[in-house]
């Protein structure tokens, strides 16, 4: 869920929190709330408020998407941010709001990557999108992808195009992606009923709050009812720019660090030390604004026009993005990886080998309640190291394997043949996937 990771961080590099861990989940909840009102410098979980603000004053609109308090996390306090000198000279510039759910959450302004840990919106006042800001491409891990360096980076290009805004609208637009299928989250059919539009401080405020992995997890629950593969944008969501090679510099607004050998980045020209101003028109402000980019292309091969920054000049260059493009990227991480194992795997993790296991995929978890059970019915089990599955001994990531089952082998109903290697034996099991 979006700052849970990134708040503790911030938290161990800027400063110690103070966080009541005897208090329960619904009174952290509750006086976070409080707390954030109480200081006047937030506008607190509401998005209308921010934008009748941000028309009054002529500011733009920092928004940050971020969970509610919960058992498992630290929050990511604005106090702490505060106290940063690189965040603390800007704030005054924007008008500030924490979005602490995404119930009732505008999906025609914020798209963004939902698995993310923690997530920025430049905003003008009449939704444009000026810039993102925040990704992920590790369970746990966020440090090579955003810092504190970076966000305030970010925010002072962010001022900088509002300056220029309604001058710059043109070269925005594209920020702002097509209308979705749905106005707000608990309008998809997965989460209608279940939550409403607003938390709920009257009752159980924890339990009425969308997490923002629940919006990814119900666009590909609706997915999965469909009969035929899944295509590669449900599966590679906003791929990370990895996927084509490029490393960018966390402190820096889309500055490369490093360029994979023989990768689409390294055909297009691009080096270390290279600022990319724009791509597709698009100015640049973080990581997250590339992922836009590289979201909208097509998986079935894309030529991407950009601008680089070299040695004081500006350059275009050209990304040519070959057809299955995608394909390099892995969303093993993803909370909404989930329901994917579900259909594809019967409810089995894997992780990658270690040791003798090098190379190969070993079960890390089963599970063990419908309808994430049925591996473990086939006879699945924590440990089991995959020498084959439906034929192939190649696989070495997870992805591939989920990958196989959701678009190779989509709509064949006949049991998949696993040969898995226990306690040194070869064992050929049979798993009936239930998508």
């Amino acid at each position: 869920m979006v700052a849970v990771r990134f708040a503790l961080a911030f938290s161990v590099l800027l400063g110690a929190c103070p966080w009541a861990f005897a208090q329960t989940r619904e009174e952290k909840v509750r006086n976070d709330k409080k707390e954030i009102e109480a200081e006047g410098r937030w506008i607190y979980n509401d998005f209308a408020a921010a934008r009748d603000e941000a028309r009054r004053s002529g500011k733009p609109i920092l928004a940050v998407l971020r969970c509610i308090p919960c058992e498992e996390c630290v929050k990511l306090d604005e106090e702490v941010i505060r106290q940063d000198p690189l965040i603390k000279k800007h704030l005054d510039s924007f008008v500030r709001v924490r979005l602490v759910s995404t119930n009732g959450l505008d999906l025609s302004i914020f798209q963004f990557d939902t698995d993310q840990s923690f997530a920025v919106f430049f905003l003008e006042a009449d939704g444009t999108v000026l810039g993102r800001f925040g990704t992920r491409s590790h369970r746990t891990d966020w440090r090579g992808d955003v810092s504190v360096e970076g966000l305030a980076r970010a925010m002072e290009k962010a001022l900088a195009l509002h300056a220029g805004y309604p001058g710059n609208q043109a070269t925005l637009k594209a920020k702002t992606g097509p209308k979705p299928a749905y106005p707000s989250p608990e309008k998809m059919p997965p989460l209608a009923g279940k939550f409403g539009p607003q938390l709920d401080y009257q009752g159980n405020v924890v339990k009425s709050c969308i997490h923002c992995h629940q919006i990814g997890d119900a666009a590909r629950e609706l997915a999965l009812k469909q009969s035929g593969p899944l295509d590669d944008r449900t599966l590679f969501p906003f791929p990370h720019p990895k996927s084509i090679g490029l490393t960018l510099d966390p402190a820096h607004c889309a500055t490369v660090l490093a360029v994979e050998d023989s990768s689409p980045a390294a055909k297009a020209g691009l080096k270390p030390g290279d600022n990319l101003a724009t791509l597709q028109g698009q100015p640049l402000l973080s990581i997250a604004d590339v992922q836009w980019v590289l979201n909208a292309a097509s998986p079935e091969g894309a030529s991407i026009q950009g601008t680089v920054s070299r040695d004081g000049r500006e350059s275009p260059f050209t990304l040519d993005l070959p057809k299955g493009w995608r394909h390099r990227d892995d969303f093993a991480w993803r909370a909404s990886t989930w329901g994917l194992r579900r259909a594809a795997l019967g409810g089995i993790f894997f992780k990658p080998g270690t040791g003798a296991n090098q190379g190969k995929l070993v079960i890390e978890h089963v599970g063990a309640f419908a309808p994430h059970d049925v591996a473990k019915r086939a006879g699945f089990q924590k440990g089991d190291v995959l020498v084959s599955w439906d034929g192939k001994a190649d696989f070495t990531r997870e992805t591939d394997l989920i990958c196989h089952m959701l678009q190779t082998r989509a709509g064949n109903r006949e049991p998949v043949r696993v040969t898995i290697q226990r306690d040194g034996v070869e064992k050929e099991l049979k798993l009936a996937t239930n998508r």
